[in-house]
């Protein structure tokens, strides 16, 4: 009975609130480890109690499961429970008041606005060709300037870059779209670039009738355009040539400085939320550090008991 329950439950969070692969993958993964579990105990999803998910979870903590991953795994627990509660397939839900383990609040690792500048004046100059680095220029730009994930920034399709935009719409996580601004540097970066890149194109056209890329950053490989691993070693091979330790250099990092030096410089959390395309202010709420050390700073600097 627990399967029959796993199927119907990922096709509705693919369809009526369009949730990505990877995302329904996991979902199928974490379900059928608790529904094998059950199983074994001569229950399912059907006639589990509260105490039984307690104790699957207490469970996967004594085998030496990671934190993040059995907060997941309740996750998936608490979604299959309501929309079996929605369904009514049961008349109450055991996982309602069941307390999660929580994830550990990281912080994210960051630059400083000076790293980010060397970094931004070594993609200019990086590369064998002009065409690569006006590429490798528009690439770190674009990533700084919107604060994309590298998925969202490799795939971007070219009509969105046309025209000069203000603004670049992205397609993120699960189909949803979201606006970002862009400043006056990505844009001269982007138009620098853009003019490269169809001139390349029509002439791969004339001279051996390649059709052009619907790509930004078109490559040959099966993608069609650059690759997240091509990205991320082109980032390393900048960050070298801008005497930035490599190790502490990534698309996710530069993704992480672009909220931290928004916040820095006084940006709403919302805001921030909606740049970065997360689905709930929670996720977000992990750059509150830069937050709490700027009213730090401004009481001990301010506060008249807190002068010497």
């Amino acid at each position: 009975m627990s399967l029959d329950w796993i199927s119907p439950f990922l096709e509705a969070q693919a369809a009526e609130l369009n949730a990505a692969e990877n995302t329904l993958l996991a979902y199928g993964r974490d379900l059928k480890d608790v529904a094998d579990w059950l199983s074994r105990r001569g229950r399912g999803f059907d006639t589990a109690t509260r105490a039984d998910l307690e104790a699957y979870l207490i469970a996967q903590e004594a085998s030496g499961m990671a934190r993040s991953t059995r907060a997941r795994r309740l996750s998936s627990i608490k979604q299959l429970y309501r929309f079996a509660y929605e369904e009514g397939w049961r008349t109450d839900n055991p996982a309602l008041q069941i307390a999660g383990p929580g994830r550990e609040a990281r912080l994210p690792k960051t630059l400083s606005i000076e790293e980010v500048d060397r970094l931004l004046s070594s993609a200019e100059t990086h590369g064998r060709s002009t065409g690569d680095r006006l590429r490798n220029h528009c690439l770190v730009q674009l990533l700084y300037a919107t604060g994309m994930r590298v998925s969202e920034l490799v795939g971007l399709p070219v009509a969105a870059a046309r025209g000069n935009p203000q603004l670049l719409l992205i397609k993120g996580k699960g189909g949803k779209e979201r606006m970002v601004p862009l400043s006056a540097p990505a844009r001269e970066a982007l138009s620098a670039w853009l003019a490269h890149r169809d001139a390349e194109e029509a002439r791969l056209k004339a001279e051996k009738g390649q059709p052009p890329s619907r790509f930004l950053f078109p490559s040959r490989g099966k993608d069609g355009h650059l690759t997240r691993v091509r990205f991320f070693n082109l980032i390393k091979e900048i960050a070298i040539d801008a005497h930035v330790a490599p190790e502490r250099v990534t698309p996710h990092i530069l993704r992480h400085a672009f909220a931290t030096h928004l916040l820095e410089n006084g940006a709403d959390l919302r805001a921030i939320q909606t740049l970065l395309g997360h689905a709930d202010i929670a996720t977000t709420e992990i750059y509150t550090h830069v937050l709490d050390e700027r009213l730090k700073a401004l009481v001990l600097d301010n506060h008249p008991l807190a002068k010497p």
